[in-house]
């Protein structure tokens, strides 16, 4: 047994999970690694070549990378449970006219989880991911902090994590950027994992279309939804759409039409199958209704607090008051308008580099 203890880490096959995992075992952890088999691509219906952290050439990746290092590697089939949750979730969003993260949801609900599950099952202290973020802790409590790289870090999809998940979470690749990950991989002897390139798609969606996924998935909804209006913020019909579920607030490509001016979506009506459309100024909000919240930092916000808040991944931020209300939502009023604030997206708060914690947007103000 390692005195440094015994670490199970998740292990896609990319770049940023195996340093980690070689990270870890140099330091003399006692490394198992772990892949979750999270969606099976060739269900989804999707015309390009299977790619990412599900595909049979990632886990061999992961798996050849323990194999070299010398120590254990699992895989694990979590599809079943990722697809009832997960995916029925960010189906149902679309359907009820809001644009969900579903990032956000797996790590909260299905990926921590089955994380914590085995590493119980197999004794280990603490779990690991290639995230670039970091755990910090004060007064008791852990939360998440901003990575060294700025352009990487992914604190804004962890506000869900709980106390429990934090506790025995790591996160090595906090303090490093991608530069030096990559730089890592090649002094490890591993050239072509340095050179991989980045995915930014929904692992679930990897030909990155959404509205082809929503069509295969659910029979009947192109006929179903076809053929709604588009009106502006005076309720006048100004044209036709292929249905709402087809629109995120703050679009403006892929119209259909032209309208004279840049029009964008600022609002979708799944009730009567609308989408409202406006120039740019009429995308701005000063507030937003935050529910399905998580504290992390403090075991409570008392009274109303300033703090940086991000709506959507790679936004700056804007400063706003956060005010936890009686039914547990939180009220948040921008000091400045911002734009696209878009139901079922993340609202995130910083105390400087700090999450606060976090929740959904449920309705912009």
């Amino acid at each position: 047994m390692s005195k440094m203890g015994k670490v199970l880490v998740a292990m896609s096959g990319g770049i940023d999970s195996t340093v980690t995992a070689m990270m870890l075992h140099e330091q003399g952890y006692e490394v198992i690694g772990i892949t979750m088999k999270t969606w099976d691509y060739a269900s989804s219906g999707g015309t390009k070549k299977e790619t990412g952290c599900c595909s049979l050439d990632s886990i061999n990746d992961a798996r050849q990378v323990s194999v070299d290092m010398g120590f254990h590697h699992f895989i694990v089939d979590i599809r079943e449970e990722f697809g009832d949750f997960v995916i029925d979730d960010f189906v149902g969003e679309y359907l009820s006219g809001r644009t969900p993260n579903p990032c956000v949801l797996c790590n909260t609900h299905i990926k921590w989880s089955a994380l914590l599950k085995r590493a119980d099952a197999m004794d280990c202290e603490f779990i690991a991911t290639g995230h670039y973020a970091k755990v910090n802790e004060s007064n008791g409590r852990r939360y998440v902090t901003k990575s060294k790289d700025t352009k990487k870090d992914q604190s804004y999809v962890l506000w869900g994590l709980s106390q429990e998940c934090l506790q025995r979470t790591q996160f090595p690749l906090g303090p490093y950027d991608k530069t030096e990950v990559r730089q890592m991989a090649a002094d490890y002897g591993y050239m072509d994992l340095a050179k991989k390139g980045e995915s930014y798609e929904i692992c679930f969606v990897p030909d990155n279309d959404y509205r082809g996924f929503l069509k295969r998935r659910v029979e009947g909804l192109e006929e179903r939804v076809a053929g709604g209006e588009y009106i502006n913020a005076a309720n006048e019909v100004i044209g036709k759409h292929t249905g709402f579920p087809f629109y995120t607030i703050g679009q403006r490509k892929g119209l259909g039409q032209a309208f004279g001016e840049p029009m964008f979506v600022t609002e979708i009506l799944p009730n009567t199958n609308q989408v409202r459309l406006g120039p740019v100024a009429e995308l701005l909000r000063n507030g937003a209704i935050i529910g399905k919240t998580n504290i992390m930092k403090y075991e409570s916000l008392s009274g109303p607090t300033d703090f940086v808040t991000q709506i959507r991944y790679n936004d700056p931020g804007s400063m706003a008051n956060v005010e936890m209300m009686e039914t547990g939502d939180i009220k948040v009023e921008f000091m400045s308008n911002v734009k696209g604030v878009a139901p079922g997206q993340s609202a995130v708060f910083y105390e400087g580099d700090d999450v606060v914690g976090g929740g959904v947007i449920m309705a912009s103000l």
